[in-house]
């Protein structure tokens, strides 16, 4: 039972129901000895206790999404333990009415968690109401959790945002060069945090800086609206993020991050730059059940830039995203890259929606990245009212300065995109490799799109090589092998560098 430390504070019942949906949850094992019984068939049962013991963790694997190839793609994650203690924002002097500040009160409810890590932390309760804050650091083993009706309110004055080196893996500023603007809620180095609630909401009004941004009145580039860095533990879920003044959910170089049941807005038009999930050198992270409408791309996954990317030298790696609806007017659902020089390996994209979109799904990179995209499954995606369903692109030009390696050519492969289904799409796929970015090993299974355009190249390649299985709609280009169904060569590719890209359609 939770200690709370006031009568105002929300109970904690909504652990037994989040925690008891939790994908991850660890089984518990017999102990081997309990099978064993005293009988002379002692091997039969050896025997038994291996098939199930294999069965076992091949039903496990298939319960978290991993494959069922004697490996874990995605390993199991610990559930974080109900916290001992729990405060209310308001005994720390916060008021939700819009229009004082409560930044003092936040930080003064993150100390008094601080001092619990020992003892298992503490859960901060915002209770319905308007908190207007500057921006806040979290703590390790803290939950913050935001009660139905409850705002977190970024305060759109600049000069209360605290300026913070470059990333590491960028070396600039993402807009500007030189220091950046920090996150709205924040956090270094930390272990075991939790965001969550009954769907209260997190607003970073972002307006005013979409506008300075346009207008050319920032000296540096913004920040995101939730922003945590080199930590490991970490659950976000049942909350709501809107109007970023930037990217709005940022984890850098994290290990064991879940996100689910999100949904994050912000205007689709108007507002640059405000991808939604950017996973950025993060390792084991499940992205599930999020509904995402934004200026941006929904999600994109990210590991550096340029050189300053190659030299720090952390990919993103054992991605599961899934069970998504997603909406980019102006970019893509789901993005990899373009700052991807640190890597990019072992991503699962499945079970995901995008609709009235530019673009679905997309691979973008350049000469000068460095770095690597590899074994990237798509699978399950259906298309609605998109301009270019799949993209590869390899000459996205963005630089952070001269000093980057212009023969530092990135290596796509191993790319695979099953079931993939949908409807008014302009152009279905558009693969544009080059002569020094060739993109190798791209398998198309079961795909049918109904199109909008009836030319001729509407699947567009240059430069690719790979197969398609089966029968699939559209045509595919001449420069994938074709096999039937059961696995039979029917055609090699006639030209696997053969370009038919047409930005005309």
């Amino acid at each position: 039972m939770v200690e709370t430390l006031t009568p105002t504070s929300s109970p904690p019942c909504f652990w037994r129901r989040s925690w008891a949906n939790h994908h991850h949850q660890r089984r518990w094992i017999p102990s081997a000895a309990s099978f064993f019984v005293t009988t002379h068939k002692t091997l039969l049962t050896a025997l038994c206790l291996a098939f199930f013991f294999t069965v076992f963790y091949w039903q496990r694997d298939a319960a978290s999404g991993g494959f069922l190839i004697f490996r874990r793609a995605f390993p199991l994650r610990q559930l974080p333990k109900l916290r001992p203690v729990a405060f209310n924002l308001t005994e720390f002097g916060g008021v939700g009415d819009g229009v004082t500040l409560n930044t003092a009160a936040f930080e003064r409810a993150v100390m008094a968690i601080s001092k619990l890590g020992k003892k298992g932390g503490g859960q901060l309760n915002v209770p319905p109401g308007n908190w207007l804050t500057a921006p806040f650091n979290l703590t390790s083993h803290m939950t913050l959790f935001l009660a139905e009706g409850a705002v977190i309110l970024g305060i759109d004055d600049e000069n209360y945002w605290p300026l913070m080196p470059p990333l590491p893996s960028y070396g600039y500023g993402r807009e500007h060069p030189g220091p950046r603007y920090g996150s709205l809620i924040h956090g270094q180095h930390l272990k075991d945090v939790v965001i969550t609630g009954h769907n209260g909401t997190i607003n970073g009004q972002g307006q005013s800086w979409w506008k300075k941004y346009r207008q050319k009145l920032l000296n540096h580039t913004r920040g995101p609206l939730v922003q945590i860095m080199w930590s490991s533990d970490i659950l976000i879920s049942n909350i709501t993020l809107r109007d970023s003044p930037f990217w709005t959910l940022h984890p850098y170089d994290c290990k064991n991050v879940t996100i689910k049941n999100l949904t994050i807005l912000a205007p689709v038009f108007q507002a640059p730059n405000t991808d939604g999930i950017d996973p950025d050198s993060c390792e084991d992270m499940v992205i599930e059940d999020c509904y995402i409408s934004v200026g941006d791309d929904a999600i994109a996954i990210k590991s550096g830039w340029d050189q300053y990317g190659v030299a720090y030298g952390r990919p993103s790696k054992n991605i599961l995203i899934r069970n998504l609806v997603v909406r980019s007017n102006v970019s893509a659902g789901i993005s990899i890259g373009s700052e991807m020089s640190g890597g990019v390996s072992n991503v699962t994209i499945e079970n995901i929606h995008i609709w009235k979109s530019r673009r679905a799904v997309r691979i973008k990179t350049a000469p000068g990245r460095g770095g690597y995209v590899r074994d990237i499954t798509y699978r399950n995606l259906t298309f609605d009212t998109v301009r270019v369903g799949i993209v590869i692109k390899t000459d996205y030009n963005e630089h952070p300065d001269g000093g980057y390696d212009p023969n530092a050519f990135p290596v796509l492969e191993g790319i695979s995109y099953t079931s993939i289904h949908g409807e008014s799409v302009r152009v279905p796929v558009r693969i544009q490799g080059s002569a020094e970015i060739p993109v190798k090993n791209v398998t198309f299974r079961d795909m049918s799109v109904g199109i909008t355009n009836k030319k001729k190249h509407i699947f567009q390649c240059a430069y690719v090589e790979g197969r398609v299985i089966g029968t699939i709609f559209p045509a595919p280009c001449d420069n994938l092998d074709l096999y039937d169904e059961a696995g039979n060569l029917v055609r090699r590719s006639s030209s696997q560098n053969s370009s038919d890209i047409d930005y005309d359609i």
